[in-house]
């Protein structure tokens, strides 16, 4: 009996390692690897368009040759040409400015969600997710008709009498970031609201027993609780948005510069493929700092907290 319980408990763990560890590794692992083979492969005039460096059918000896011969000149190349310094810097700072402004709406509206009658709150979380029923692609289009001189955004300023002429909204980087804020929004409500409705909220009734002010205890004790949720969601928002290639696409104009569109330029007009992978690849290890420093902070409280 004994014996059958540790076999079906280490079953149990293997299963729970085993199913995460082969879902990265085939739907993260192995496509890095794959990128990583062909940003050092060499660019040609063929279909693919560029010579494989590794030819895994010749054998372990001719990988290894053709190891101890690999160069580096396409993550040479990014360092020379300023093109995609400023693509990754001008992705940062659209990205960067986009998920202040996400979190600046989502957390109230995070906060009314989780605070809201029982009955109401899945409610709520439906007309958070509803966007999502409509194609992607559908809503960004309609943001162009609200943005354009003639759209919406510009009638209703002009009625208001804040503006008295049309002015330019669409094709700049605030047309981006309004793209980006409208898109992603759910993907900081969602894990705000997550962590704030799960808050013990008898810890505010003992701070207001207290005499601490509503104020202060949200300070003290609310944002500290929901700094996971805050975490959680900028990371949800910011990382998809550094390598953003539709919106900017679309609501961007030709000065606005973001990896995305580079990375786009690179595969299908320039027909670039090792070059283009070197830029996914720089862009990767890049996003991978800030998860391995939020990893790093959240072992250091877990390990303070017990």
């Amino acid at each position: 009996m004994n014996q059958t319980h540790r076999r079906n408990a280490r079953l149990d763990r293997l299963a729970l390692i085993g199913v995460p560890a082969l879902w990265l590794t085939l739907f993260v692992l192995v496509p890095f690897v794959i990128v990583v083979r062909l940003s050092l492969s060499e660019s040609a005039i063929a279909m693919p368009p560029f010579e494989p460096v590794f030819d895994l059918s010749a054998g372990l000896a001719a990988f290894a040759e053709a190891l101890g011969q690999l160069d580096f000149d396409k993550y040479v190349f990014l360092t020379t040409d300023p093109l995609y310094l400023e693509s990754y810097l001008s992705s940062i700072r659209i990205a960067g400015l986009s998920t202040v402004l996400v979190l600046a709406i989502g957390y109230p509206l995070a906060y009314a969600m989780a605070r809201a009658p029982r009955r109401l709150q899945p409610l709520l979380v439906t007309a958070v997710v509803l966007p999502f029923w409509t194609s992607f692609l559908i809503r960004i289009y309609a943001w162009m008709g609200i943005l354009a001189r003639d759209g919406y955004m510009n009638q209703a300023l002009i009625g208001l009498g804040v503006i008295s002429e049309p002015i330019e909204l669409l094709s700049t980087d605030s047309a981006v970031m309004i793209g980006i804020v409208y898109s992603y929004l759910p993907f900081m409500v969602l894990p705000l609201y997550a962590s704030l409705e799960k808050m013990d909220e008898t810890l505010l009734e003992a701070a207001a027993d207290l005499g601490c002010p509503p104020w202060q205890a949200f300070w003290r004790i609310t944002v500290p609780l929901s700094l996971p949720g805050v975490v959680a969601g900028c990371l949800l928002v910011f990382i998809p948005a550094v390598g953003e290639f539709v919106i900017p696409d679309l609501l961007g104009g030709s000065d606005t510069l973001m990896i995305g569109k580079t990375l786009w330029t690179e595969f299908f007009a320039n027909r670039d493929w090792p070059v283009a992978s070197a830029v996914a690849v720089v862009l990767l290890v890049a996003l991978l700092v800030p998860i391995g420093i939020y990893q790093n902070v959240q072992a250091r409280q877990l390990e303070a907290s017990r």
